[in-house]
């Protein structure tokens, strides 16, 4: 288990460990903004290398709280096979405030940053959000959180939800 604190988190978790996902990719985040990360000499949007990764075979799974914001959905639209695979699925659930990156079920990360520049760190020093969270490879901390976030991908929670009216895209 490893503290990543800060830019730790963006350098670490979506610069260096998210590019490798060879099977499945699953994150889950209240918040989601535009993101831009280094590809090759060049930033490119997060969504760019999810994109790669479901044209690699990888399944990518991302669940969220809220509809990002407009440049995450002009920049959606760049990428037609995130609307087309099925390999990349998409989940809103107004509940969601947990904040995790699993790669593969071999690793993960558990924190307090939401799926944004500010929150990862991506930011200036003196913009970004003070954020922390743990990287784990631990096998029952990676099955417990994968059992618990698949409950809340088939919408095991849906039916007795009480913010259902509210829901805009209920899962169940």
């Amino acid at each position: 288990m490893q503290l990543l604190l800060n830019e730790a988190i963006y350098r670490t978790v979506i610069v260096e460990l998210l590019p490798q996902t060879r099977k499945f990719l699953w994150i889950v985040t209240a918040d989601i903004k535009d993101l831009h990360v280094p590809k090759g000499r060049r930033f490119v949007p997060l969504l760019e290398i999810l994109s790669d990764l479901v044209e690699a075979g990888v399944s990518v799974r991302l669940m969220h709280a809220k509809e990002p914001g407009p440049r995450f959905r002009e920049d959606f639209d760049k990428y037609p096979n995130l609307v087309s695979s099925d390999l990349f699925e998409r989940i809103l659930c107004p509940r969601i405030h947990t904040k995790a990156v699993i790669m593969d079920g071999r690793q993960a990360f558990i924190g307090s940053a939401n799926l944004t520049g500010a929150g990862l760190g991506a930011k200036g020093a003196h913009k970004r959000n003070f954020e922390a969270g743990f990287l784990t490879s631990d096998a029952s901390h990676l099955r417990e959180i994968m059992d618990w976030i698949d409950q809340l991908y088939l919408g095991e929670f849906c039916l007795k939800c009480q913010r259902r009216s509210v829901c805009p895209d209920p899962i169940a």
